[in-house]
């Protein structure tokens, strides 16, 4: 058993194949974040170097390069269903789009006319719509600034209307869609759980329960969130990334060095994860595949 696996379900040995490696593909970065697979390479957020980073892995050896900069210090990232890069800029309380060209438009900046706090995590559903968390994270002391009296979970119709669905979260954190997107996750990362919803067919949320606890003794807490295409979720959190069964079991922990922020999956297959954890980036094969992204 490898040392950064902690097991507490044989399942977990059918997800992370015997002779799974956990490699270090980048390293001496400021804090990383949000990591997205565009095609043939990772870019990632370097949050405190106000950059968003660009990772080809070469056959003799990875690159490191920066794709744009400044990123607004851009948290968490992913593509919209034309493969444009979608960003939480949380330094400039918004959530953007670059454009074919290279040039950036924002999304969303306000709602109800009151800025937002700091987008911080995004995802996008089949339709086109654009979930996004916005705590107050980006703010100075977290209140510096603050508009709006709650951090809410937010839906970006394609048509451009903001919705808010939900206000009763502490610290809205990562978000992800199951396989068939009936169901949105989202974390809480001051109440450690991921909560559950149902989505309707307008898009917005409804019967939101706790899916799993995500608490321990050690550094760290829910943060960035992926889903496999067999409903595997997996959570960054205290001790690791949690790998949870779709009916919110507890399977094990992949331990990287590092307290981990972000996931994504990648490479050809998806069935590659890539890590975002404080100044590094690690990756680890599977025999999950992952949710296409875009």
């Amino acid at each position: 058993m490898p040392e950064f696996l902690e097991v507490h379900d044989q399942e977990l040995q059918r997800i992370v194949p015997e002779g799974a490696t956990l490699e270090r593909v980048a390293g001496g970065l400021g804090f990383t974040e949000g990591p997205v697979w565009r095609g043939d390479h990772l870019v990632f957020s370097d949050i405190p170097r106000n950059r968003i980073c660009r990772l080809d892995l070469r056959p003799e050896g990875p690159e490191l390069r920066t794709f744009r900069t400044p990123s607004g210090n851009s948290n968490g990232l992913t593509l919209d269903r034309q493969g444009r890069l979608i960003a939480c800029e949380h330094g400039n309380r918004r959530v953007s789009r670059t454009e074919a060209d290279g040039s950036v438009i924002a999304l969303a900046e306000r709602y109800d006319g009151k800025r937002l706090n700091s987008p911080n995590d995004v995802v996008v559903k089949s339709d086109g719509s654009v979930y996004f968390t916005d705590p107050p994270y980006g703010l100075r002391n977290h209140t510096e600034g603050k508009e709006l009296p709650f951090n809410g979970v937010y839906r970006l119709a394609a048509d451009g209307t903001l919705a808010l669905l939900a206000d009763d979260f502490e610290r809205p954190n990562g978000l992800a869609f199951s396989p068939d997107e009936r169901t949105l996750y989202v974390d809480d990362s001051a109440r450690h759980h991921i909560r559950a919803f149902s989505v309707r067919g307008d898009g917005t949320l409804a019967e939101g329960r706790v899916f799993a606890e995500i608490k321990s003794s050690d550094p760290g807490v829910p943060d960035g969130m992926k889903v496999a295409a067999d409903g595997t979720v997996f959570c960054t959190g205290s001790g690791g990334i949690w790998v949870l069964h779709p009916d919110g079991a507890l399977l094990g922990r992949i331990r990287p060095p590092e307290v981990p922020a972000n996931l994504a999956w990648g490479e050809s297959d998806r069935q590659t994860l890539f890590i975002t954890a404080q100044t590094s980036v690690y990756r680890i094969r599977l025999n999950v595949v992952g949710i296409a992204v875009g």
